[in-house]
């Protein structure tokens, strides 16, 4: 099970990413990133890469729209992983699909992905971030992650530049009860989502 504890009262969940999730997350991919992954590319993380550890976000509960049997599969909302070697955490990817952006989800899956990182022994959370994409930029301040460093042309699509970001100490004291302080107001914003629809094609 993920390290994080989402309360009971917030209508989302999130779960290891498995083989069977590679489908939904691929369609998120593609979406998502002007360069998406390969399938091949999750097939070597899950599978080949002891260091790789990936998640996938979900609804808690789904409401159904019309006569729908046996029950759904629960939707893929979005997903993240990263790289653990030895204690230093480099998140390789998150993202959220597009109609579920703006709504917290995103801070979500990167707070699950920081308390994973940590529970396996991380002291250092690192990552590259578009240096045009402002607002992850400051949801990853808001965590305690700073710029360290520069990638000229890191991405291969328009030559961008990439901002490395990265916060030490995520084990001491003082960052876990920033990480409580923040969870506190996460869940207020989440528990006001309620259950999330899942409109059967052709239900009236």
């Amino acid at each position: 099970m993920p390290a994080l504890e989402i309360p009971e009262s917030v209508p989302f969940r999130v779960d290891p990413m498995r083989w069977e999730d590679i489908a939904e997350v691929m369609e998120i991919e593609r979406r998502a990133f002007s360069m998406p992954w390969p399938m091949r590319a999750y097939e070597q993380e899950l599978f080949r890469n002891p260091n790789a550890h990936y998640l996938v976000l979900r609804p808690r509960e789904v409401r159904t729209v019309g006569p729908m049997f046996p029950p759904p599969r629960l939707p893929i909302l979005g997903y993240g992983g990263f790289w653990l070697v030895p204690d230093e955490a480099h998140i390789s990817t998150i993202a959220i699909d597009a109609p579920w952006r703006g709504r917290g989800l995103g801070e979500l899956m990167f707070l699950a992905l920081i308390e994973e990182a940590i529970a396996l022994g991380a002291n250092l959370i690192t990552l590259e971030v578009r240096a045009s994409n402002l607002v992850a930029q400051n949801l990853y301040r808001k965590y305690g992650l700073e710029v360290v460093g520069r990638r000229p042309r890191y991405y291969r699509d328009n030559n961008e530049d990439a901002l490395v970001m990265s916060v030490e100490g995520v084990r001491s004291p003082d960052y876990r009860g920033r990480l409580e302080a923040l969870k506190a107001q996460l869940w207020a914003r989440l528990q006001s989502a309620g259950p999330i629809p899942l409109h059967r094609s052709g239900a009236n």
